[in-house]
């Protein structure tokens, strides 16, 4: 231990020398250090690693920004109040998401903020940062970004919009647009997966409604709770959710707008409540409680099981 001690004070001395060679150097040796050994994580953010590593996202040079975001997103996965205490990182974070140097080092920046969002306190200091939220926006509505840069953009999505507060700032920036667009045109499972589970998140809030009715994502929505679509168990599930917490905060006129998409939508969320989890099995009978549903069209025969075990 005392060893490895040495090795990442020594690699952490470094950082800071004139010599841009050297600081390279180093920086490729801790972030293969840190993704190697878990041991040494907390080493290296203890020998006062983070502030050099956070000073380095602003680097124009692609090896560096890379290197330094990497060592992160490594020292991010024991090492969350460290990087968190350090003053200035979530500006350095944003910089490196508005200007990246490379595809790679886009990705690794929003993987550094999905580590980060795993712990509920961080969600509304990182989701009051505007500039974070409408790059990891812009990482989802750009066609040129990279399937992983995309998962891990949904994921640090996913993570701000579990504070409610934040859902609003979503919307305003751009969110419901971005999200929809993927659902719609890109047809990798885990990417839509991905994006409806933000969509059902973000659902939960009034500003929804409206910016729903732009994208007809109600229609989407129901779409993707259609065997012939092809969606996964999961995916329909965010479908369902997304329908019960607009409908929540719609009221009527969300209801009615659900409603009119026929007897299609009611097969669709019956048919969660039959292969669903068991969380998903609850909100899809809660959603048809709130169509109404038992009252009316699950006195089709089809739904008399269903009927008499949501009673």
């Amino acid at each position: 231990m005392e060893v490895k001690h040495r090795t990442v004070k020594t690699l952490v001395s470094k950082l800071g020398s004139v010599s841009e060679q050297t600081r390279t150097e180093a920086l490729c040796e801790l972030r293969l250090i840190s993704k190697q050994d878990a041991e040494s994580r907390p080493l290296i953010a203890d020998a006062g690693a983070i502030p050099y590593l956070a000073e380095t996202l602003y680097s124009p040079s692609p090896v560096a920004q890379e290197n330094a975001a990497a060592t992160l997103h490594n020292l991010s996965i024991s090492s969350r109040e460290n990087l968190m205490s350090t003053r200035g990182l979530l500006d350095a974070i944003s910089h490196a998401l508005l200007n990246p140097t490379s595809p790679s080092a886009s990705q690794f920046t929003a993987a550094v903020l999905f580590s980060l969002l795993t712990v509920d306190n961080y969600r509304p200091i990182i989701g009051s940062k505007r500039d974070i939220v409408y790059a990891l926006i812009d990482i989802v509505r750009n066609p040129n970004s990279l399937p992983r840069s995309i998962k891990d953009a949904l994921k640090a999505l996913f993570g701000i919009s579990l504070y409610p507060l934040n859902r609003a700032t979503m919307i305003e920036l751009g969110a419901v647009p971005a999200l929809f667009s993927l659902v719609v045109k890109d047809g990798r499972v885990g990417v839509v997966e991905d994006a409806t589970a933000v969509i059902a998140q973000i659902a939960g809030c009034e500003e929804a409604i409206e910016a729903f009715r732009r994208v007809s994502g109600i229609g989407v929505m129901v779409d993707l709770l259609d065997p012939s679509t092809g969606s996964n168990g999961r995916t329909k599930e965010n479908a369902v959710s997304a329908l019960l917490n607009l409908v929540q905060c719609g009221g009527e006129q969300v209801v009615s707008s659900v409603r009119e998409m026929g007897l299609g939508v009611y097969d669709g969320i019956a048919d969660v409540t039959e292969k669903g989890s068991e969380k998903g099995k609850s909100k899809a009978i809660a959603l048809l409680k709130v169509l109404d549903a038992e009252s009316s069209i699950l006195q089709d025969p089809r739904f008399d099981s269903l009927s008499s075990r949501s009673s």
